[in-house]
C-alpha cells in the first residue's frame, strides 16, 4: 500500500483547506490513476471489433482533420 505523507494547509479558523504531498508521492498517485483509467478503458472496448493495420490506416485517413 502506498504510504501518504501529507501536510495540511489550514485556514485562520483551523479548518483544513488543502493538502500538500511530496512530488514523488504525487507522481506515484498519478501513475496509479492513469493505469486504473487505462485498465477500465481496455475493459470497455474489449468486445469491439479489431481493425487490421490497413483498415485502421484507411479509417484514420478518412477522419476529418482540423
Amino acid at each position: 500500500m502506498l504510504e501518504l505523507k501529507m501536510e495540511y494547509v489550514v485556514t485562520d479558523d483551523n479548518r483544513k483547506r488543502a493538502v500538500l504531498i511530496d512530488i514523488e508521492t504525487f507522481e506515484k498517485v498519478e501513475e496509479i490513476l492513469e493505469s486504473f483509467g487505462l485498465g477500465r478503458y481496455m475493459e470497455e472496448v474489449e468486445d469491439e471489433a479489431v481493425l487490421s493495420l490497413d483498415s485502421a490506416k484507411r479509417y484514420y485517413d478518412a477522419l476529418e482533420k482540423d
